[in-house]
């Protein structure tokens, strides 16, 4: 190989670089989170730490609906599960007890069952052989599921008398320690 060869290959490999730094740029800039979505101007990209909880209204395993914006000045645990999951089922016992424990200073539990990946009867069934006496809204089409970025089962959020979420845990199954420790810290609070 000549010299020639060998700067004209060295050329190339610049060239090549240059459109590859000046691509990643480009994506970079494009696939950015805008500004306003991470300030005061509009929603987080994603339900997490310190962001408002995204809203929702659900139907109840039973009747009735609930809606997360109307139970504000309460704390509120939502727990997203589906009957098949052996973390949901091996943590619901220790929900039920901290709701027990907690339910008369504030405390409530949105136990938002994955309809949409479950069904109705199964959630009735797991409700009763649990024994849970807290709401078990549906998520019949997913729509909380896709706001919420439901990644694992079960996953649940801790949010504050303010509608802030203070405490996001993916997976599970939680202990009954960990879950009184997220609720006591959150009541607390003074509203």
């Amino acid at each position: 190989m000549t010299q020639a060869d060998l700067l004209r290959d060295n050329r190339r490999w610049t060239t090549a670089m240059i459109v590859v730094l000046i691509l990643s740029v480009g994506w970079t800039f494009l696939s950015r989170v805008p500004q306003a979505a991470t300030v005061n101007g509009g929603p987080p990209p994603s339900p997490r730490e310190g962001f408002s909880a995204p809203d929702f209204t659900l139907d109840l395993l039973g009747g009735g609906q609930v809606a997360l914006s109307e139970l504000r000045g309460k704390v509120v645990m939502v727990n997203l599960w589906a009957s098949w999951c052996p973390p949901c089922r091996a943590e619901m016992p220790a929900i039920e007890k901290v709701y027990q424990a907690y339910r008369d200073r504030g405390l409530v539990v949105l136990a938002v069952n994955t309809t949409f990946q479950d069904n109705e009867a199964d959630a009735a069934a797991f409700v009763q052989e649990f024994g849970l006496t807290f709401l078990i809204p549906l998520d019949r089409n997913g729509s909380v599921s896709k706001r919420y970025q439901l990644r694992g089962l079960p996953s649940t959020f801790f949010v504050d008398r303010n509608g802030i979420i203070r405490s996001v845990i993916i997976g599970g199954p939680m202990s009954e320690a960990l879950i009184q420790s997220k609720v006591e810290e959150l009541l607390k609070e003074t509203p």
